[in-house]
């Protein structure tokens, strides 16, 4: 079975498209098969952008994960001085949102895989829809790849279905050291608030 966390997704092009629509904003989006959600705005994307507050207005900001851009062209539409970096696995994903960035007029949105980052780059805030799928172990290293990149005072804000973790996942965020405190709880998501890592690593 092909997954949307795959480099080169074998699921024959079907393009399509979707609309987001946010008190603060109105979007056409491209979308394709074998990426994340083609056929509507995934309903935690949406929860995680009407809850999370205005991002910094300046400085380096990430979508992790971000597939056709839903999250990194909210960013960059509420921080038009920031610089987002949009990074997915998915190279589908990646085109796409690069697309719908220059579609939408979003010239700092840069739409990269995600070994192709500047390893210089740390970021003020991170938003993310994560791939919870790929398994705890891959999630767990993921999460610690990017969130160890975030600026003293940065904030990633996480949005995670209840039934697929979303509690165990904040408690052990926090037990790694960066403090996590739950921003919303809507329908069947959590929104997770996790700052800066403070402290080591909590032995188990």
């Amino acid at each position: 079975m092909a997954h949307y966390f795959e480099d080169s997704p074998r699921a024959a092009s079907r393009p399509g498209s979707v609309t987001l629509v946010l008190p603060d904003l109105h979007l056409r989006l491209e979308t394709d098969s074998g990426v994340f959600s083609p056929g509507r705005i995934d309903p935690g994307t949406r929860v995680l952008l009407e809850t999370v507050p205005p991002p910094p207005p300046e400085g380096d900001l990430l979508d992790l994960g971000c597939g056709y851009g839903p999250i990194a062209l909210t960013m960059a539409s509420r921080a038009p001085r920031a610089t987002v970096w949009a990074v997915d696995v998915n190279r589908r994903s990646v085109e796409l949102c690069a697309r719908n960035a220059k579609s939408a007029g979003l010239d700092k949105v840069r739409s990269m895989h995600a070994d192709e980052v500047p390893q210089d780059i740390r970021f003020r805030a991170i938003w993310s829809n994560p791939a919870i799928r790929i398994g705890k172990a891959a999630l767990h290293a993921m999460l610690t790849r990017w969130l160890d990149r975030l600026t003293p005072g940065g904030s990633a804000y996480l949005v995670v279905q209840k039934h697929l973790g979303s509690d165990s996942l904040q408690r052990w965020l926090s037990e790694q050291g960066w403090p996590t405190s739950r921003l919303a709880s809507r329908s069947a998501y959590r929104v997770l608030r996790a700052g800066a890592r403070t402290a080591a690593p909590q032995e188990r």
